[in-house]
């Protein structure tokens, strides 16, 4: 299984290519959506993305949205991993092709609880 992480903090990339890495899936990361598109046009071999909400250059919502347009991947997931909580920001990402939500700040047991309903047993 490989996983790309989006984040704009190298910190949170960090955190959650260790917490991926112990569950034995392969990861790669990337600074922000647009950089995330490029890995996917490039490679789109990824099973799940973890995908942050607010950063520069391309947000969260602005990327799942030009990714699932584009039919980037269109088997992967999409996780939105943010602190938003709006209901109608939650229901305008999964509209626009988020599959799930982790809200910061987590743990790795909120996370291998939301790998298991996105479907990954190896969770």
């Amino acid at each position: 299984m490989r996983a790309l992480i989006v984040d704009d903090s190298s910190f949170i990339r960090e955190y959650l290519h260790h917490l991926l890495d112990r569950m034995g899936i392969v990861c790669k990361e990337a600074v922000d959506g647009n950089d995330a598109l490029t890995v996917l046009a490039a490679e789109q071999a990824f099973d799940l993305m973890l995908l942050d909400v607010n950063m520069p250059v391309m947000n969260g919502l602005e990327c799942v949205k030009a990714l699932r347009e584009a039919r980037l991947s269109p088997e992967m997931k999409v996780m939105m991993v943010t602190t938003e909580a709006d209901n109608s920001f939650i229901s305008t990402a999964l509209d626009n092709g988020a599959d799930e939500f982790l809200m910061k700040p987590f743990t790795p047991e909120s996370l291998r609880e939301k790998m298991l309903l996105l479907g990954f047993a190896a969770a």
